[in-house]
């Protein structure tokens, strides 16, 4: 929010002294401010708590001592001591409009349920509106964001304190908390002066859209000369004339000064600190219960002078606090609480490097094993490894395994395992506790019993004084201290005297804990799991087990007030004002907060419900018919209950409701109107079984049904009622939504106006709020998978096989195809109007009314019929195109001046394209059109048979535009899936449902060309067979009870995957005597399948199940009867189907080798876990969506110093809403880099693109498609900062997880194959860089062609690897090729041909000295007069040169006229743009201009066509 805490400044020059610290570090993030990080409880305060209270609650209820200090977490999970909860939060709620009730939910569970994660993240507390905006994080940012308040002239002053109290208290956490670890000698955290000096340049951001508002202003002052004027504003805020920026926005500077103090501390030498006035002593805490030397103590407090610090004072308010204070660290006496506190602390620091929690898929962590690869040299540290030095000591030989045309795939490399610090065997609660009174009477506490690595068992007493060891056993209570008794006042101490191996160990494991890069420890927002893991022995944690008890089982609902109220968080953040920027800010990341917390409560409800711990509502009924209600979340199974599907397809139809109704959901949040609420929705997949969590409606349970809708239909449309007011609220909707307000008939013949599908219902809950719910038929259905009696379907579709019976009719079309039908249809209105006019002119002119082309357009248009004119004949008409959007836009706006003839054009054009109006283009769908049972009123027949062939229209353009589109795009290699996942993305970007995979890929077998999709169509067989046997594993595990859940799974992968012809199910004797005997017991089992069915599946009728299925579904006829057959046929690899099974159905495995023959592949040993797989909403951030839109489309106009900006601005923004961790955050980073990179600097690109990766492993998975990308990129950046063998590891590295998930035959393999091969050219391995290099030309040729200029290039770098091997015959082969292609390609005088040439002439001159002075040696024998050859090893710069231009990356070097021009022109557009004026020239120096593909394609390298090469 602020820049200017003084606390950066001081970075750019390190204090010199010994043990100072250097502090405030941009580029790591703070931990802990990540959305993830907050405790789990509501965020947002009411709506009306920012600075609209009496000018007094300003102050002290919004000082960020009511935000942070509340609940600080201290490492612990637990809130701070000396919170003082009442003064605080009552000072919060004195707005005017805060709901009394709403913070106690906020406040609660303070003690048990929060479970902390990694070491010392200091969350923000619930409460005060500043939390929600949580100083960004992780960004190296220019700047950080403005916050722009509204604020009328007159009460300016007051707005300045309201912006410090409400806002910019948020921020000193971040600047002073991002001291993650704050050692002099930590450089993950501390970035080099250089780069801080550059971010404290001046920066304005004015935010055009809002000019009431007041813009802060982002730099560090405005100017330096400001710093001197500390006194004359002793608040720190500045109005800045409003003059100068000629439109009404005053500019307010908040600006404070760092200080440093000097804490002493016992036991270690006293050292700086950095800290800023705004902070709380709270932060001060927090940062030394995470420094190396002082991270185990946690009872403690602050001494100025012998006077304790209140930890919620900010230091500014503290007399006599001031550089060079000395501040002491006094140990505190224990209470119970401090006691738990510090035993927890000192668990989470023993566990800070033990990755179990991300493999168990708890806690939000997640894996991230960059660090693995980097050996943490990346950044400054990097930079002691110096050109040259490097070169000698580079052992470059990959891995077996990585090679190219290895067929080895081992998977135990995915998951390399860190080295084990092991501190102690075990540490955990005594069985002695609690105390009995008489010894609480001699002040214990609890005790604790620990085993030592040497195998020393000791019992401990917490006391008030500190830790002692006492003379008890495991079975005799002997509390009296033993002689020594060794009181420590922390744990750690303690345990130093007691075991040489813990002393050890625990210093070794700190000084790794606090080297970690932040971004390996913030909790993520939604949970990754991992599909393999391990085999990790359990190991004993008190911790754990504690949580496991109290919080965990599913008790939450008995404690009283402990639960959330869901529903009243979700709707009051969607409530939050939303006006300018910062309250938009604040909504946002309240409502993104409380959803992340949501998906995670309801994914833990749904696991206890499949598992049986939770009671039904309706215990009486028949399991599939029960629901529950946990944690305030009421949970639903996919099952038809009470035959409401009856009609739609039974079962089957109510197990895809639950996404379809999310997609509704996730639509209508989008449209976000005010006063329209939806329900909170996750679907859950977990064991088999679907399960629906939602939010409740207030009183909905209370009430019958019947009387509560008052709107829609409860029985699909039989009885149907409509209200005024949610048509109204519907109404706003409908345009986005494409959806047309139509009537239809009930079972009383009225005529019912809706403006939604007709089973959507509207319910006004007791809160007053309009909800609607059930949206799973928001977008229009589906015609080729809904066949109706006597409807036509239009020629492409009948040609495709379609209309075919589904299983079921709930089939939609996907919102992204409405909205590319609506947009295609737009583009053909214009051209058909503008070809009207054209025609009207020449009407004019030749009066004679005969048109060159000979036929007249309106006939065609006037029959209602839809020509599709030919692209070719109306493109040179855009003035046309210009004329028509005139009078478009006139007609709608109800001119009358407009001639008759001109309506008449418009009207036409309307008409043909299928419009519901006849003055202005608007295409609605009406989504009852085709709904079984629902009658249509008669009256209107000819609407009702424009809304059908409206539908047909969309169901063929899915067919013939959209697939052709998709496989176009493949074929261009603009879209680049590599696994399941990416390809499915692709295919629903461009609004084709997977139900289409079959037709997709019948489509690429006929495509010419059929070779250069063979990727695609690989991943498309896999994809198939993996849905296949996902829908046959459902319904397998629903016959499965929990017992036999690892067996049931290992037999069905080894039916799935195994050669072995007759895998025999696991299941021991007495296991199965047993189980049939309970046979005749009704089991708690929902499937009534015999429990032990499961166990006589074979392979072969697995695989037959299989391929009907994949012909039912997909209409592909699969030709293999099992794994190897179809890894024969398909080629296809079967770790990947090993991978894509497990990812869809949340299976863990044991990384076993490599699948043999001659036995079952799985064990039930092997399969280690089960997760859920979730489905959720994801609420994005706008704003800073849109500074990222338009940051990229300034890079693509080659204006790179303003899209920098803008992207900074943005990841700054989406810090705010999402937290430090996020997949769009990764795409501003990676960009970020990218654009660091053009312009020459390499470091900063290192830095973000580093960034980039973690958070790809964290947020995707470390095997995604999207993190390989993050690699190669990273890999790039470490070459251009000569950390060679860095760059090798990670390319290594990129190539494996490629061979893991695709195999070696994809075209992005050979891009990653020229970077290796280049990489190992320039450190002279030119045998290993011959065989990748040969095998990326391979590829190349494949995918491109053999006549593209990828191919030429790829040529090119071979025969110059065969020249350095003064191989000149083989160059010369090499290069003649390339040559040939260019100047097919290119013609001859192209430099690119030219150059080639050039090379051609050089190898030829080295090939005859080589041949002269062979046949010298040969004539004369050893006393051969020679002549030294040139033999040339790479330069550096050579093949950084060629790594730039393989990666798509072109530097275009500018004379000086064009540096003369480019700035011209800078100039004139800047005077255009003084809206978003961003005050820098271009510079001149070195200035490369770059093209660049769409950042937001999956692989931002441009493919070298004629256009760019």
């Amino acid at each position: 929010m602020r820049k200017g805490t003084k606390c950066l400044q001081e970075l750019s020059e390190p204090t010199g002294e010994a043990g100072a610290v250097v502090v405030g570090d941009r580029s790591g993030a703070r931990p802990g401010t990540g959305a993830a990080d907050l405790p789990r409880w509501a965020e947002p305060s009411p709506a009306g708590t920012l600075g609209d209270g009496p000018a007094g609650t300003g102050d002290h209820a919004q000082s960020p001592g009511a935000c942070q200090g509340c609940v600080k977490l201290e490492d612990s999970g637990s809130a701070h001591r000396s919170c003082r909860r009442e003064e605080h939060v009552a000072g919060v709620n004195a707005g005017p409009g805060a709901q009394p009730g709403r913070l106690d939910t906020a406040l609660v569970g303070l003690d048990g349920g929060l479970k902390h994660r990694g070491p010392a993240l200091s969350p923000r507390s619930p409460g005060t509106a500043s939390s929600a905006l949580p100083a960004s994080v992780g960004n190296a940012l220019p700047a950080q964001s403005a916050v722009v308040l509204p604020v009328p002239p007159s009460q300016a002053p007051l707005t300045a304190r309201v912006a410090r109290a409400g806002f910019v208290g948020a921020d000193p956490t971040a600047c002073s908390g991002s001291r993650a670890s704050c050692e002099p000698d930590s450089q993950a955290q501390v970035l080099p002066s250089k780069q801080q000096k550059k971010r404290r340049k001046k920066k304005k951001l004015l935010l055009p859209e809002h000019s009431s508002g007041v813009a802060l202003m982002n730099g560090s002052g405005p100017h330096e000369s400001l710093k001197g004027e500390k006194d004359s504003r002793q608040n720190g805020h500045e109005e800045a004339d409003p003059g100068e920026d000629g439109n009404d926005q005053e500019v307010i500077v908040i600006q404070d000064t760092g200080f440093t103090v000097k804490i002493c501390a016992p036991g270690i030498e006293p050292f700086s600190l950095q800290v800023s006035p705004q902070e709380m002593v709270q932060e001060i805490h927090q940062v030394l219960m995470d420094r190396e030397d002082t991270c185990h103590r946690t009872c403690f407090s602050l001494q100025l002078d012998g006077n304790v610090l209140d930890n919620f004072a900010e230091l500014k308010t503290i007399e006599g606090l001031q550089e060079g204070s000395l501040l002491k660290v006094v140990e505190e006496p224990y209470t119970v609480r401090e006691a738990r506190i510090h035993v927890r602390h000192i668990r989470d620091l023993l566990k800070s490097l033990d990755p179990s929690d991300a493999f168990n898929g708890v806690d939000c962590n997640s894996l991230s094993f960059l660090s693995v690869f980097t050996e943490g040299d990346l950044g400054d540290s990097g930079k002691r490894k110096k050109k040259g030095t490097e070169m000698e000591q580079i052992d470059c030989t990959p891995p077996e395994h990585i090679l190219p045309g290895s067929k080895e795939r081992p998977l135990c490399a995915l998951q390399p395992q860190n080295r084990d610090w092991k501190c102690l065997k075990v540490l955990t609660m005594s069985g002695w506790n609690p105390p009995p009174g008489n010894r609480k009477m001699h002040g214990d506490l609890m005790y604790l019993y620990v085993i030592t690595v040497e195998d020393r068992h000791i019992s401990i007493t917490a006391s008030t004084r500190g830790f002692y060891l006492n003379q008890s056993t495991a079975y005799n209570f002997n509390p009296k201290p033993a002689n020594p008794s060794f009181l420590s006042h922390s744990l750690v101490e303690l345990l130093n005297q007691i075991s040489p191996t813990f002393k050890k160990n625990f210093s070794a494991l700190q000084k790794k804990r606090v080297q970690r890069h932040p971004f390996e420890r913030i909790a993520t927002p939604f949970q990754v799991y991992s599909w393999t893991a391990p085999q990790a022995e359990h190991a004993m944690d008190c911790v754990r087990a504690e949580d496991a008890y109290t919080s965990r089982l599913g008790y939450e609902e008995h404690i009283p007030g402990q639960t959330r109220d869901w529903n009243e968080e979700l709707q009051t953040t969607r409530e939050l004002p939303r006006k300018n920027l910062p309250e938009r800010l604040l909504r946002e990341r309240a409502i993104f907060k409380v959803h992340s917390d949501f998906t995670a409560a309801a994914t833990r409800g749904a696991m206890a419900v499949i598992d049986g711990n939770v009671m039904a509502i309706n215990p009486s009924e028949e399991t599939k018919m029960q629901m529950f209600i946990w944690n305030n979340i009421f949970f639903s199974l996919g099952f038809d209950v009470r035959d409401h599907y009856k009609d739609f397809g039974g079962d089957v139809a109510a197990y895809v409701a639950p996404t379809n109704d999310l997609n509704g959901v996730r639509t209508y949040n989008a449209v976000d109107v005010e006063g329209l609420y939806t329900l909170g929705t996750v679907v859950v997949d977990y064991r088999g079984y679907r399960v629906t969590a939602q939010s409740i409606i207030p009183g909905i349970l209370e009430r019958e049904q019947e009387q509560s809708v008052i709107y829609g239909s409860i029985d699909f449309g039989k009885t149907v009622v409509s209200h005024t007011k949610y048509l109204e609220l519907l109404e706003k909707t409908s345009r986005p939504l494409k959806i047309q307000k139509h009537k239809v008939l009930n079972d009383k013949n009225e005529e019912v106006e809706l403006c939604s599908s007709v089973e959507c219902k509207g319910i006004i809950g007791n809160d007053g709020r309009h909800y609607i719910l059930d949206l799973l038929r928001t977008f229009p259905p589906d015609l080729n998978f809904l066949p109706v009696e006597g409807e036509e379907m239009p020629e492409e579709c009948k040609k495709m096989g379609f209309p075919k019976q589904h299983r079921h009719k709930l089939c939609c079309l996907r919102q992204e195809l409405v909205d590319a039908f609506v947009e295609h249809r737009y583009l053909l209105f214009m051209k058909l109007a503008a070809l009207q006019l054209m025609q009207q002119k020449a009407n004019k002119q030749e009066s004679s009314g005969v048109l060159e082309n000979g036929a007249s357009p309106e006939n065609g248009a006037a029959d209602g019929e839809r020509p599709e004119p030919e692209d070719g004949k109306i493109d040179d008409n855009m003035t046309g195109l210009d004329q028509v959007k005139e009078l478009a836009e006139t007609i709608a706006s109800d001119d009358g001046a407009v001639d008759p003839k001109s309506r008449e054009v418009i009207r036409n054009a309307c008409k043909a394209v299928g419009s519901i109006s006849d003055t202005s283009f608007d295409i609605r769908f009406n989504p009852d059109i085709f709904s079984p049972g629902m009658c249509i009123q008669r009256s209107c027949q000819s609407e009702v048979q424009d809304q059908k062939q409206l539908l047909k229209d969309a169901a063929a353009f899915l067919l013939s535009c959209q697939i052709p589109g998709l496989v176009k795009d493949c074929l261009d290699h603009t879209v680049l899936p590599m696994d399941g996942a990416t390809l499915a993305e692709a295919m629903h970007q461009r609004g084709i449902n997977m139900r289409y995979l079959g037709k997709v890929i019948n489509f690429i077998t006929k495509t010419p060309g059929r070779a250069q999709l063979d990727h695609i169509f690989k991943i498309g067989i896999s994809e198939l067979i993996t849905r296949s046997a996902k829908h046959i594993f459902k319904t397998y595990l629903q016959g499965v009870e929990l017992s036999g859940l690892s067996a049931a799974i290992s037999h069905f992968l080894n039916c799935f995957l195994s050669s072995f012809p007759n895998p025999i199910a696991h299941l021991p004797a007495d296991e199965l005597v047993s189980k049939k005997k309970s046979k005749k017991r009704k089991n708690r089992n929902l499937g009534n399948a015999d429990n032990t069915a499961w166990a006589s599946m074979t392979p072969q009728e697995l695989w037959k199940n299989i391929c009907s299925e994949a012909k039912n579904y997909f209409d592909f006829s699969l030709e293999c009867e099992n794994a190897d057959q179809a890894a024969e046929v398909y080629n296809l690899q079967k770790i990947t189907l090993l991978r894509e099974i497990s990812l869809k159905t949340g299976v863990q495995v044991r990384p076993t080798p490599s699948l043999p023959s001659q036995r079952p592949t799985f064990t039930e040993e092997d399969i280690l876990n089960i997760f859920p797989v979730v489905k959720h909403v994801n609420p994005k951030a706008s704003d800073a969506f849109h500074f990222f839109q338009s940051g990229q489309a300034k890079v693509q106009q080659g204006f790179l110093k303003e899209g920098c900006e803008l992207i900074n601005e943005a990841l700054n923004l989406f810090n705010n809403v999402y937290g430090a961790m996020h997949v769009e955050i990764c795409a501003c980073l990676r960009l970020l880099a990218r654009l660091n990179y053009i312009m020459g600097d390499y470091s900063e690109a290192l830095s973000n693109q580093q960034k980039a990766v973690l958070m790809s492993e964290r947020v995707l998975g470390i095997e995604h498609p999207n993190t390989i990308q993050e690699y190669m990129h990273l890999a790039l950046y470490c070459f251009a900062n000569s950390q060679l063998s860095t760059a090798l590891n990670l390319l290594y590295r990129a190539r494996y997880l490629m061979l893991l998930v695709f195999g070696e035959d994809h075209p992005e393999m050979a891009l990653l194959d020229n970077n290796i091969g280049l990489v190992l050219h320039g450190v002279m391995e030119y045998d290993l860089s011959l065989r990748f290099l040969e095998n990326a030309l391979a590829i190349s040729s494949k995918y491109h062609g053999a006549k593209s200029l990828k191919v030429a290039l790829s040529h090119h770098l071979v025969a110059r690897v065969y020249e350095s091997k003064a191989e000149f015959r083989s160059a010369l082969q090499h290069e003649k090729e390339g040559y040939t292609i260019y100047k097919n390609q290119l013609g001859e005088h192209h430099e690119k041909t030219k150059e080639s040439s050039e090379y051609l002439k050089y190898l030829t001159q080295q090939a005859v000295a080589l041949q002269r002075t062979m046949n010298e040696i040969y004539k004369n024998g050893s006393n051969a007069n020679i002549m030294p050859l040139k033999f040339t090893a790479p330069s550096m710069a050579s093949v950084l040169e060629q790594l730039n231009i393989i990666n798509g990356i072109l530097f275009i070097p500018l004379s000086q006229k064009d540096l003369e021009n480019l700035k011209a022109e800078v100039q004139r557009r800047q005077q255009l743009q003084e809206s978003m004026k961003s005050g820098e020239q271009l510079e001149a120096e070195d200035k490369a201009v770059e093209k660049e593909a769409e950042p937001s394609t999956p692989s931002a390298a441009i493919p070298l066509t004629q256009s760019s090469a």
